[in-house]
């Protein structure tokens, strides 16, 4: 017994249908063991009829004081509304399971019903294994649900197995289980075989046109996708939403932006009804094609919006980089959820806005929303970008305060963030505490590690990743903070022999980014002839970054005539490029004291309209970021600055001549 009796006896007199329903029953006991007696029907009508946990615990309460807790009927349907019923209560309907000697099938298919659809889903597939162990047969009603589950948790071979099983039992041909068959194949990219079992139906619901082209959109396949749907038309099946948001779904990840247009105006010439969720695909599908005026326009056409159609133009703006339109549109929603708030964090993080990233992160939690991973982890990477330290731990407090264990991306974040920030030992702290690494954790550690220098700490942690009890093979970025950890440190030969072992071993071929850590590694250690080797040895053509790095050598050995030559060829390419070429070289000979030189270079500077970029400095006071370059006068306490900036030069130019 879950109840008490006495307590829910006294509560139940004031119910009056169950008064009524407790008059029924004692009116005569032999009326117990019949099911079509009054007394059930009253039974069956008031489960029927109940709509929450609270009456139907009364009802249960009843059927115990009266003895009727062992009829098989009775227990079954108080199992499928606590089961099934969406104002049920599942862990109820376990308790009552678990007290039964022998459960039947429609009880299995219940709790298997129930669980499919609750955040436990892998036990709907432990029932089906267990009423098959002890003896009870699935049928169509069940295997739906159970292949149901196999398609959500992506379980392929527990998918073919049931499969097996309903051939064994003769179900292949009900249109319901062959429509979950479909679901689990396409939703374990096994599109062939969703394909087979689709061609194979003699009587195809809507459904199972709908399932099967929802597979094709799912992995992106938009001509095969198009192709089924031209066929349903000619076999005069008609569409309804589902079908549409499949297809332009597939048209959006495809930017097929052709077929979405033709599938909107399908739509407006045959007059379908849509909803709110096909007008929203229509958006997306502009958006991600690209045609922004169109999605523009049929948002403006739109009687009724939802939150998801102001988001989906707001992410198609920042997408393009169109920042002020984003915003503007942003402004206006009436209701703003955290993807909306997302789309707008990404797009500062894509223009460099980094300060307004951090200004919206506050902006969030005042209406009371809940970051998710997506707004962590771009908050983080502005911490990184601005290298501040001190949001970065407020982050980090955060994440620990309402993350029991950080996901591994958000690991991977705060790894990089404190790096970035300076605190290598935190780094390596959270990266050696991580329950589970995968390989964007390792490249992350082995960057961080090369950044600051530590180039031995490096190549054992890469030996390590590959050696180790979870062996993880490394990528080209691995080789990238690999090579340039060699680099910093000035470990030539061990730059060299992971160089060299890239493609034999690896099977991981040279980027141009790992010939420049090579460039560098060599001009570094005054290795020139190696240096112009290696270049003449690359299967592409080099660029400003080669050329970069082996100018950065000709400066640190004041090889000049090499970086004239190198000068001349960074100009050849006709490639845009920022200013850092030009004042590499013009600080090279200002260094020797090339002043004709360095008049030549503000000459070519001038004559291709490039201008030095200005270095931009940042320092934090009581927890507030500060902004400034050289001679900047912006902030109100400048001439305060620069006053006792005067009174500290003179002060150091008097010890100098004492």
């Amino acid at each position: 017994m879950f109840i008490s009796i006495k307590h829910i006896t006294v509560v139940s007199r004031h119910s009056k249908a169950l008064a009524l329903f407790s008059s029924s029953i004692t009116t005569t006991t032999s009326l117990r063991n019949n099911f079509e007696s009054p007394a059930h029907q009253t039974l069956h009508h008031l489960l029927e009829k109940c709509q929450s946990m609270k009456k139907l615990k009364l009802i249960h309460a009843q059927i115990i004081l009266h003895g009727l807790h062992q009829e098989t009927l009775t227990i079954s349907k108080l199992i499928s509304f606590c089961a099934v019923s969406e104002t049920g209560d599942l862990h109820h309907a376990q308790l009552l399971f678990d007290h039964l000697p022998q459960p039947n099938r429609y009880m299995y298919n219940s709790l298997i019903r129930g669980y499919v659809n609750s955040d436990n889903p892998i036990k709907a597939l432990h029932l089906y294994h267990q009423m098959t162990c002890i003896g009870i047969s699935p049928n169509e009603f069940t295997y739906p649900f159970v292949l149901k589950v196999c398609a959500v948790l992506s379980r392929l071979s527990d998918g073919v197995l049931v499969h097996a099983q309903i051939i064994k039992m003769g179900f292949e041909f009900h249109v319901y289980v062959q429509n979950g068959l479909i679901s689990v194949y396409c939703s374990c990219g096994a599109i062939r075989d969703s394909r087979k079992v689709f061609d194979e139906m003699l009587g195809k619901s809507l459904v199972s046109w709908n399932t099967m082209i929802g597979g094709y959109s799912k992995i992106g396949y938009c001509r095969e996708a198009f192709l089924l749907f031209k066929k349903m038309m000619e076999l005069d099946v008609d569409p309804d939403d589902f079908t549409f948001v499949n297809l332009l779904s597939v048209c959006s990840q495809s930017s097929h932006g052709v077929l979405g247009r033709f599938l909107h105006s399908h739509i407006v010439t045959t007059k379908s009804h849509i909803d709110i969720y096909v007008q929203n695909a229509i958006v997306d599908m502009y958006a991600k094609c690209g045609d922004l005026h169109s999605a523009q326009t049929f948002f403006n056409q739109m009687s009724d919006k939802n939150v998801v159609s102001w988001t989906s133009m707001v992410t198609a703006y920042a997408k393009h980089g169109l920042l002020e339109s984003a915003k503007n549109l942003f402004d206006e929603m009436p209701v703003k959820n955290i993807v909306s708030w997302n789309s707008m964090v990404s797009c500062y993080l894509q223009k460099g806005c980094y300060r307004e990233v951090l200004c919206l992160f506050n902006d969030i939690l005042n209406p009371g929303l809940t970051p998710d991973e997506s707004t962590l982890v771009s908050v983080l990477s502005a911490c990184s970008q601005l290298g501040d330290l001190e949001k970065g731990i407020n982050i980090h407090t955060y994440i620990s305060s309402n993350y029991i264990t950080p996901s591994v991306t958000l690991s991977n974040s705060l790894i990089d963030m404190y790096a970035k920030c300076g605190v290598i030992e935190t780094s390596l702290s959270i990266f050696s505490k991580m329950p589970e690494k995968n390989l964007v954790s390792w490249n992350v550690i082995i960057g961080a590690l090369a950044l600051h220098g530590h180039g031995f700490q490096a190549v054992k942690l890469f030996e390590i990743m590959q050696n180790g009890v979870n062996k993880i093979h490394p990528d080209e970025i691995t080789f990238m903070g690999l090579l340039s950890a060699c680099c910093h440190s000035g470990l030539t030969k061990l730059g060299q022999h992971y160089f060299e072992k890239m493609i034999p071993v690896y099977n991981i071929p040279h980027e141009i980014e790992h010939y420049a850590c090579m460039i560098d590694l060599y001009g570094r250690i005054g290795q020139f002839g190696d240096a112009i080797k290696l270049i003449n040895q690359m299967p592409m053509k080099p660029d400003v970054v080669i050329w970069g790095a082996l100018l950065g050598a000709c400066r640190i050995h004041k090889k000049i005539e090499i970086g004239k030559q190198v000068l001349k060829q960074v100009l050849e390419l006709k490639e845009p490029y920022t200013s850092g070429v030009y004042v590499l070289v013009s600080n090279m000979f200002c260094e020797c004291k090339r002043w004709k030189d360095v008049k030549n270079i503000r000459k070519l500077m001038k004559d291709h309209s490039i201008k030095k970029t200005k270095g931009v400095s940042f320092i934090e006071v009581n927890g507030e970021l500060h902004e400034f370059m050289v001679d900047d006068h912006r902030n109100e306490l400048s001439n305060n600055v620069y006053e006792l900036l005067d009174q500290l030069t003179h002060h150091l130019k008097s010890l100098h001549k004492w």
